[in-house]
């Protein structure tokens, strides 16, 4: 069962009633500007924030035969203003005012992934505390290795989602970037105070230097910085769909009452979550790499990337947030199975401690290579089930001639294994 997605305040960026909002915004806040230069009458921008208002159906109809987005805009607005309205949009361009609201709403949407990733890593850090000391195998190519805790793993994420919230909050300063600075940019029809005043409302910056739009360099670190935190979230994502094989099943995504994994087989409890995760970072990723592709514009602007972005935008923002929620109630709810953890660690019948063997003979004297030969030796035994690990390397001649059953013991002791974590912890969560 998915559970059901609402969130209003994402969604109502991307309507086109909240678009054409900024955009009669950056208009009239351009008006102001020029009034206060003496190049419109006040009293002409009074009427304009007084009438000024659209219908989104009426600018539907109209672009129908002008097919011009921003002449339909302003048509309707017109309609409204009256005479006052030749006083709108003056020495603006159409990408004046299309590129400087898409930064307000790329700016808005990023501030609440960032509200959504910062509970994320909170509901990690939990866990990853909770977990500080629970026990489990840690895997290298999918194969055995050492063992580690669950915390630890927990706490990596912990720390990759900090450095995601580092890039967005780059990536949200990158992008709060627009500009008035009319045709191909020179600043020939309107004034650079127009702009600075612009965006100063709008709390954005304006472009140091822009053609006819805004540098799309800008809008693809921001679409590469949520492609990259896609595939953190599918990173975390694919980690419990492994944990939750039925061979493993050390960590499992919260199964509701009433809840089927399977219209087949009643007793399935499928990583719907996770999986869901995975598919939809690829698309994240595939925007990213359209954004990139946006870059490149013919001379001073061509409007080849206005439909990509039109897609992207909404799509990509949409999404993460989306996966984000989905992932913070994930992680509060996970069902982690210590016993489980402990049962797997013991499958190997104690090879996971064999680093800790060749360390102790070398420390006593024998080389690296020779130890490693007597450990291997009796570590393939081991795995093809022809006796206990530990058992064989006592029994081990050239073993016990450098250490003893008590040296042997020590190196298979659990608790020295973890004896860092702390200090792992200290640096991870000290801030």
């Amino acid at each position: 069962m998915i559970e059901r997605y609402t969130l209003p305040e994402m969604a109502a960026i991307w309507e086109p009633e909240n678009k054409f909002r900024i955009w009669l915004k950056v208009e009239i806040l351009a008006c102001e500007a020029l009034a206060a230069r003496g190049e419109i009458p006040a009293e002409a921008v009074e009427t304009i924030k007084k009438r000024a208002r659209f219908d989104v159906n009426r600018i539907d109809e109209i672009e129908k035969e002008v097919k011009h987005d921003v002449i339909a805009f302003l048509t309707a607005v017109a309609e409204n203003v009256g005479e006052a309205s030749r006083y709108m949009h003056l020495g603006l361009t159409s990408s004046d005012v299309l590129d400087t609201a898409f930064a307000v709403q790329l700016k808005d949407a990023a501030s609440l992934i960032l509200g959504e990733l910062k509970k994320f890593q909170r509901a990690v850090k939990a866990q990853a505390l909770k977990h500080r000391n629970t026990a489990m195998i840690g895997r290298s190519h999918g194969i055995h290795g050492e063992p580690i805790t669950f915390g630890l793993k927990l706490a990596i994420w912990y720390e990759e989602i900090g450095r995601h919230i580092e890039r967005l909050t780059r990536a949200r300063k990158c992008i709060a970037t627009g500009q008035i600075s009319g045709a191909v940019g020179t600043f020939a029809s309107v004034d650079p105070e127009v702009e600075a005043h612009v965006m100063r409302k709008l709390g954005l910056k304006p472009a140091p230097v822009s053609s006819q739009v805004v540098q799309r360099d800008r809008h693809a670190e921001y679409f590469t910085t949520l492609g990259l935190l896609a595939g953190s979230i599918e990173k975390f994502a694919t980690e419990v769909r492994h944990l939750q094989r039925t061979e493993v099943l050390e960590a499992e995504e919260y199964f509701s009452a009433g809840q089927k994994g399977s219209s087949a087989m009643p007793h399935k409890r499928n990583p719907v979550v996770t999986e869901q995760m995975c598919g939809l970072a690829r698309v994240v990723r595939a925007n990213a790499l359209a954004a990139m592709e946006n870059m490149p514009l013919w001379h001073e602007r061509d409007i080849s990337h206005s439909s990509v972005e039109r897609v992207i935008g909404p799509d990509s923002t949409i999404l993460v947030h989306y996966m984000l929620v989905r992932m913070t109630r994930l992680m509060e709810r996970l069902l982690v199975y210590p016993e489980n953890m402990k049962k797997n660690m013991e499958l190997t019948g104690g090879l996971i401690f064999s680093q800790s063997v060749l360390l102790a003979l070398v420390r006593k004297g024998v080389t690296r290579e020779d130890a490693y030969r007597m450990v291997q030796r009796n570590a393939m035994k081991a795995w093809n089930k022809k006796g206990n690990f530990l058992s064989l390397l006592k029994k081990d001649k050239y073993v016990k001639k450098h250490l003893t059953a008590g040296d042997l013991q020590k190196a298979f002791d659990l608790k020295a294994q973890f004896k860092n974590v702390d200090t792992i912890f200290k640096r991870v969560f000290s801030s």
